[in-house]
Formats: structure tokens, sequence, C-alpha cells
């Protein structure tokens, strides 16, 4: 199995401006996603997909293939990204006859994954009878125990109130969060329906550490700080 990895990356961002070319340990962000991408063998070409110009030259500097830019429509704060995913495949469509075997999204946010946090989830597709595979890490917070929603008359209840007592977090059906570390996707999922889970999803589990999403300075000098152990650690 051979797969067209992307990277969808917008050169706006309000949480954290230039996020997706802001240094990080040395090199700017796209630059490890890229680098990851390329170290994986099942992946044969890297593609980036971004409305800027700054960030196309970046892209192709660390090894990455910018073949457009994406259309200032799909690249707004409030564009969803699965819109800019069928844009780059119908991009491929209409320019090579045929779209990717699969499809792999390989964000920015995620720098600490690791190559193998990509090949886990190429396996997993591999497995079969599955449209998407996405990555989760276990979540610090639970719906059953102490996660709350605001009621129409100023108290706060339990996201899934639970049909008994549930005394512990350790008790409460065990949840994940949703991490950006890698989703695969058969291109025709993507093209014929509207969200993830609309089809069948299976998930790959990694450590919260490699899973840091990266929307805010914050976020950013977690990441820093998990990236300067990571080379302590070496």
């Amino acid at each position: 199995m051979k797969a067209t990895a992307f990277i969808f990356a917008r050169g706006g961002s309000k949480g954290l401006p230039g996020k997706n070319i802001r240094m990080l340990a040395g090199k700017p962000l796209i630059a490890w996603s890229i680098e990851h991408a390329l170290t994986v063998n099942r992946i044969d070409r890297v593609l980036v997909s971004t409305d800027s110009e700054e960030i196309a030259a970046v892209a192709t500097q660390y090894g990455a293939q910018v073949p457009f830019l994406r259309p200032t429509e799909l690249a707004r704060d409030d564009s969803p990204e699965w819109a800019a995913w069928r844009h780059a495949l119908n991009y491929l469509k209409r320019s090579e006859g045929r779209l990717p075997e699969v499809m792999v999204s390989i964000p920015t946010t995620a720098p600490l994954r690791l190559s193998m946090d990509i090949e886990n989830c190429l396996g997993e597709y591999e497995k079969g009878n599955v449209d998407m595979v996405i990555t989760v890490s276990t979540a610090h917070r639970s719906p059953y125990f102490n996660m709350v929603k605001m009621n129409i008359d100023g108290t706060v209840g339990l996201v899934i109130p639970p049909a008994s007592t549930i005394g512990r977090r350790q008790d409460a059906p065990e949840v994940f969060d949703m991490a950006t570390v890698c989703y695969v996707a058969h291109p025709e999922f993507v093209l014929t329906h509207n969200s993830i889970f609309e089809g069948r999803v299976r998930a790959v589990k990694v450590p919260p550490e490699r899973a840091i999403d990266i929307d805010t300075l914050l976020d950013f000098q977690m990441a820093e700080c998990f990236m300067g152990l990571r080379v302590q650690n070496t």
C-alpha cells in the first residue's frame, strides 16, 4: 500500500500568529510534520495545502511538494478542514486523473509525534473494513464524572449523567481525547461524506506527551519544554 500524505497549513492563525512557520527546536513547526512523513516507507509523497506563499516556500525547502495554493475561502478561521481535504483530493483527481490509494493527513500542530505513530495508523487501516483511522490519547476529564455543562436555569450538571453514582473517575467508562497526530482515510469516503464519524472509524492510542496540540502560545511553550526533554533523554 502506498499513501499520499497531506499537510494542511493555512497562513492565518488568531491563536498563535505565524504558527505554522514559527521556530520550534531549530525548525519551522511545519518542518516537523514534513520530516515525520518523509520517513514513513508507505508514504510515497508529501503534499502541502496552503494559501501562503511563505509557508509554501518553507515547505518546499524541507522536501514537500506544493502543487497548488489553497483558495482564500478555504483558509479562513471558520473554514472546515474537511473542505480543504476535499479540495486537495479533487485537485489530484483533476490533474492526475485518479485519487491516491490512501490519504494521510499529518497536522502541523502535533510536532511531538513519532514516525511510528503514523506507521501504526497505516497498519490499523490496512486491516481493512474501515473508512478512517484517527489517533486518541487518554482523557484527563470524563463527561460521566467531572465535565459539566450549563443548564438553562443557571445550574451545572454532568455532560453525561451516569445511570448510577460514580465516586471515582477511574470507575467511569473509559473515554479518550481525539488527537491531531495523524488521520488516515479512504479518499472516496472524504469526497462522499461530510465528517469523520459518518463512517467506520478506528483509533490508535498515543501517549499524551506525543499528542500535544498547538493552538495557543501556552501550547507552543509546552511543546518546547517536551521537545527539550526529549533531546536531553536521547
